[in-house]
């Protein structure tokens, strides 16, 4: 399943001027309460080993990318394994724009390296701030679905999601590849497992077939949900409910 990769975007000083919902889901903080702290700053605490907070001080002086893992606390004062990548980004003239950090939480997400924006990746490097933008729009990819449920309808396609996020199919397609290292149809069907899992295991649903749920779900066949839930969760629906149930 997707998880929750935390994006921040600073200023040259480090100070925060985006950051992404996932962000909140993990360390409790708002934008609101976000703005305008660094950070290390507002994250760090007790336990934060000051080794690693060494590398990072470094790595920021120097301007280069990183990559590493620290010991962070949400806002309910609860620390977390924090995972992290930071990127400087340089407009034209390679002055220094932005820094721009992705962060996962270790406690959840044991292997971060399958996760495309856990990679140091020599785009985040490079000039522009277009990588800022397809962050942007992955964000509000995520926050579309996730609030209309448009996965749920089984004639949803690449062109209706992208009239509604006002960019076109091609630029789309691109960002949930590039971000999420997979095509938009899988991206979807990331949805529709999700939904399907939450739905198998409620009482409430247990008078339906599996393949009910599945078209509840946003599946069109029989066929396609099985191979596409077992490629996803590693069981057979069938399976996923005995263990489950």
């Amino acid at each position: 399943m997707i998880p929750n990769i935390a994006v921040i975007l600073t200023d040259p000083q480090q100070r925060i001027i985006w950051i992404n919902d996932d962000f909140t889901a993990i360390t409790g903080y708002s934008l609101g309460e976000a703005i305008g702290r660094i950070p290390g700053k507002m994250l760090q605490g007790p336990k934060t080993e000051p080794e690693v907070i060494e590398r990072i001080r470094k790595a920021i002086q120097q301007r280069i990318p990183f990559r590493d893992q620290l010991t962070n606390y949400r806002k309910n004062g609860e620390p977390y394994l924090c995972k992290l990548v930071i990127h400087p980004i340089f407009d034209r003239n390679q002055e220094l724009t932005n820094f721009i950090a992705f962060e996962v939480d270790g406690n959840l997400v044991v292997d971060e390296h399958h996760i495309p924006l856990m990679n140091l990746s020599e785009k985040y490097r490079s000039s522009s701030l277009r990588s800022i933008d397809e962050i942007k729009l992955y964000d509000q990819l995520k926050q579309l679905l996730e609030t209309d449920k448009l996965y749920l309808n089984p004639e949803l396609s690449l062109k209706t999601v992208a009239d509604l996020l006002n960019t076109n199919t091609k630029y789309l397609s691109q960002v949930v590849n590039h971000q999420a290292g997979i095509n938009f149809q899988q991206f979807i069907n990331l949805y529709r497992v999700k939904e399907a899992k939450h739905k198998i295991v409620k009482d409430s649903f247990s008078n339906l077939t599996l393949y009910g749920i599945a078209l509840q779900c946003g599946f069109k066949n029989k066929s396609t949900f099985y191979k596409v839930f077992k490629e996803v969760t590693g069981y057979t629906p069938k399976d996923f409910v005995r263990i489950n149930r």
